[in-house]
């Protein structure tokens, strides 16, 4: 009854702040015992509201469903702001997490969301619909995540480096 309980609040609060769940990855992990073996569940989520905002989560569990809630819950608290410009990031990123490297590319309008797994999730959770992008390195879902929101957290708005650097937008675009 607990459970279900609190399966019911993470998904309120997921609700409530407007942020929509993706499952990245699912893994089955099995400890054998003398009595048999005890499966468990480890979850990879994404959560982003589809505006600039994303985080990502592990959960781990006897049970899917219980795995998946703590992921989102734990994505929840590790939200991070990105800037978008028309549908595509701002500018070139790179991000390393462990052995998972990543490279963001913007886009033209209309060239769509070109990543592949766990990177496609991200960028779709955050609200990108015009990116290139490329994975090296390992192909471990978390890593990919990791790495995904490391090089959106290096993103840096037009904006906020024309009042870095003390001038207009218009002499940061014309020279």
């Amino acid at each position: 009854m607990a459970r279900q309980e609190r399966e019911k609040d993470a998904a309120r609060s997921s609700e409530e702040s407007g942020l929509k769940e993706k499952l990245v990855a699912l893994n089955r992990v099995a400890k054998v015992t003398k009595g048999g073996r005890t499966f468990s569940f480890a979850a990879v989520v994404v959560v982003g509201d589809g505006q600039g905002t994303i985080g990502h989560g592990l959960g781990k569990a006897r049970e899917v469903s219980e795995a998946i809630a703590k992921a989102v819950k734990d994505a929840e608290k590790n939200t991070i702001k990105v800037p978008i410009l028309k549908g595509t990031i701002p500018h070139e990123a790179f991000g390393k997490s462990d052995a998972g490297r990543v490279i963001i590319k913007p886009a033209a309008h209309g060239t769509g969301v070109i990543a592949g797994g766990a990177m496609r999730a991200v960028l779709e959770a955050v609200g990108v619909h015009d990116v290139l992008a490329k994975s090296q390195g390992s192909a471990n879902p978390h890593n990919v995540v990791k790495a995904t929101i490391a090089a959106l957290a290096n993103l840096r708005s037009p904006s906020e480096i024309a009042r870095q650097r003390g001038i207009t937008m218009d002499k940061l675009f014309n020279g």
